[in-house]
């Protein structure tokens, strides 16, 4: 955390710098709400094609009985820490780092940065692929893993962490758009992608056609061949020089300043998301000694919290860009603004859809099975964690208004007082007051609410400005600086 508190003072607020290009400036001159939209819309459209994909996946997988689809909610956890943290944990570190670059005129170093960053995404791709060939067994059994639903979750585990590769590169080189403003190239690159898996996964699970019948290791398969296609495109892109910043590495030489610019907001970044699928898995553990019907149930409920997370990244990938950009160019009055902005969309969307859910749970339970076993769990979960959704997009996209700003403090704090309540006062529901599932799912709930009020009270009392934050740039004064400058 010291990393976080010991940067040097921010530049001084002025002028944006004489080598920006239009398509920043927009960012710091244009309206709020309109620059923002525009910004997000590429985003929140991908996002809820994700979304629907990853149901369909789930009704796919369904078909193939209860211990297959327990097997990939065992999964999903470390399936998505991956995914978060590879665009929103990483990615948003890349991203806000890119922006304050381009924001404070240096273009030069957006490159390097850019470079340095596909580095990173390889050694974490290649963490995860280790980890999950040699210690899921073990995770999985831990989290109520047994028989017949362990060999669903190893199977589908094997063949999509043994890819892990694809889904770092395609989210770094993403990430890497974004950050200089490009939002629909992205995008529409991984909706293609997307609708290129959903129509290969049946193919693959099924046996439909020449292809094998494989189960549940052919959901995993589809995804990474979908993947993989999409890394390639981006690729192209890059080479063809259509993208404002070029990853590169001067003379391959690697730079420890530009690796800890990344990783200062990247790290915490991460941190964030360990704790929050930290925070699934354990209470998935809690869940697990009441059957696997329950675990099923809770996982097709808490699968529809977990999809808040990429619809809020929507919006949060572009409040990373227009906040960090202003946060370079030390415009931090609008800055703030930008992030009140997003957090009142966020809010607003992830409440109504919370609300829906609790009044409407088996609407959303049925979509993925039908056993009269696994709908109660599921319901008693969307019934009393649905209602607090608002609270929990509100949070989210403070933290990736924070990445953008390079402040991260808070909201890593806030993750760590929702994890203590959900799995500590969960814990204490069902061993201490024998108030089982019911009990447990209201820690959850009164948990997300503690988030969502600890980093908007942190944001209003002042945590973003220069007294009480981090540096916006790792270089004092760019914002000033004219182009072409010595640094």
């Amino acid at each position: 955390m010291k990393a976080i508190v010991s940067e040097p003072s921010p530049p001084a607020a002025g002028p944006p710098a004489p080598s920006i290009t239009p398509r920043t400036r927009r960012l710091l001159e244009g309206p709020i709400l309109p620059t923002l939209l525009r910004l997000a819309a590429p985003n929140v459209a991908l996002m809820l094609v994700q979304a629907m994909m990853s149901a369909v996946d789930a009704f796919y997988v369904g078909r193939l009985g209860t211990d297959a689809l327990a097997g990939v909610s065992l999964v999903f956890p470390l399936m998505m820490l991956m995914t978060t943290m590879s665009a929103g944990g990483m990615g948003g570190g890349i991203s806000s780092a890119i922006a304050r670059t381009l924001g404070a005129g240096r273009r030069d170093q957006a490159d390097a940065l850019a470079g340095h960053a596909l580095v990173i995404g390889l050694g974490l791709a290649g963490l995860f692929t280790v980890t999950a060939l040699w210690g899921g067994p073990a995770l999985y059994a831990a989290m109520g893993g047994r028989g017949a639903t362990l060999e669903a979750a190893l199977a589908y585990s094997n063949v999509v962490f043994s890819g892990a590769v694809a889904l770092w590169l395609l989210n770094t080189l993403a990430s890497i758009l974004r950050g200089s403003g490009q939002m629909l190239v992205p995008a529409l690159v991984i909706i293609g992608g997307e609708l290129i898996h959903v129509a290969l996964a049946p193919a693959l699970i099924f046996g439909l056609g020449p292809f094998p019948k494989l189960g549940v290791a052919g959901a995993g398969l589809s995804l990474v061949a979908a993947l993989s296609l999409r890394v390639l495109l981006l690729l192209g892109y890059f080479l063809r020089g259509r993208s404002l910043v070029t990853p590169r590495l001067s003379a391959a030489r690697l730079e420890r300043a530009l690796f800890g610019e990344l990783l200062r907001v990247g790290g915490p970044g991460m941190v964030n998301n360990v704790l929050t699928n930290l925070n699934v898995m354990l209470l998935t553990g809690l869940v697990g000694p009441f059957g696997t019907f329950a675990l099923a149930g809770y996982g097709l409920g808490a699968r529809l919290e977990y999809l808040q997370i990429p619809l809020v990244f929507g919006l949060g990938a572009a409040l990373v860009t227009m906040v960090g950009t202003n946060t370079g160019a030390g415009q931090y009055a609008r800055a703030e603004r930008v992030a009140w902005v997003g957090a009142g969309l966020a809010g607003g969307l992830t409440g109504a859809i919370g609300l829906l859910a609790a009044f409407f749970p088996e609407g959303w339970l049925r979509l993925f099975s039908t056993e009269p076993e696994v709908l109660p769990a599921g319901m008693a979960y969307l019934r009393t964690v649905g209602p607090t959704y608002g609270f929990f997009g509100a949070g989210l996209a403070l933290y990736f208004a924070s990445q953008g700003a390079g402040r991260l403090l808070w909201p890593l704090a806030a993750a760590f007082v929702r994890l203590i309540l959900a799995v500590g006062g969960g814990w204490l529901a069902i061993s201490w007051l024998g108030a089982g599932l019911p009990g447990l799912f209201a820690a959850i709930a009164l948990a997300i609410v503690a988030y969502g009020c600890t980093v908007v009270l942190a944001l209003r009392a002042g945590a973003w400005r220069p007294s009480h934050a981090v540096a916006a740039a790792s270089v004092p004064n760019l914002a000033r600086r004219p182009a072409g400058s010595p640094t």
